[in-house]
């Protein structure tokens, strides 16, 4: 065994979900993504995706939505280098285009306490979208200190620190193809 997995599989609490599970769930949004558009006569989807936790995810859900899609990134920041957000949140890059009169969809890997979602949606709904909905990979609603209304929920999932398939503990493990829980000595 080369050192990496070995230390991956020493920090791995337990898998959440392993990649055939992720990548069913995946399928399973995109049907339904592309359904509701399709109901709402949505000739393009501009879909925002969250960098940088966001871009696994939102790759494979682009790929099954079978509609016209346009992409554009937002990155935001209120966690640092820790585990816990630090309740301030920085807009780090905004998105490119106009969406003005568009429907838009936010893709997000995860929502904790929802702070830093509410700042964005906040700021997008000021540039008058013709629709905006929220698409996350994982849920932890044990953590929200707002409320956010979210259209697309891929898991709920408990308050476990996970990384993976998107999500890092400083700036590692989001090559991982599922989504694990680091065990708490790990970051602490």
């Amino acid at each position: 065994m080369n050192p990496w997995q070995k230390h991956v599989d020493d920090i791995m609490g337990k898998v959440l979900f392993d990649q055939q599970t992720l990548q069913r769930r995946v399928q399973e949004l995109g049907r339904q993504i592309t359904a509701d558009y399709q109901d709402a006569d949505c000739d393009e989807l501009v879909m925002i995706g969250i960098l940088r936790g966001s871009v696994p995810f939102m790759a494979d859900l682009i790929r099954v939505i079978d509609l016209p899609v346009t992409i554009d990134f937002m990155a935001m920041s209120s966690y640092a280098h820790g585990t816990r957000t630090s309740g301030s949140v920085r807009i780090l890059k905004d998105i490119n285009d106009a969406i003005t009169d568009k429907h838009v969809l936010v893709v997000e890997d995860i929502i904790d306490t929802g702070l830093t979602l509410k700042c964005l949606t906040e700021l997008l709904e000021a540039r008058k979208p013709r629709s905006l909905h929220i698409c996350t990979l994982l849920d932890k609603p044990s953590r929200r200190l707002t409320e956010i209304p979210v259209r697309y929920r891929g898991f709920e999932i408990p308050d476990e620190f996970v990384v993976g398939y998107g999500l890092d503990f400083a700036g590692h493990y989001r090559h991982l193809p599922y989504v694990g829980v680091l065990k708490p000595e790990a970051y602490a």
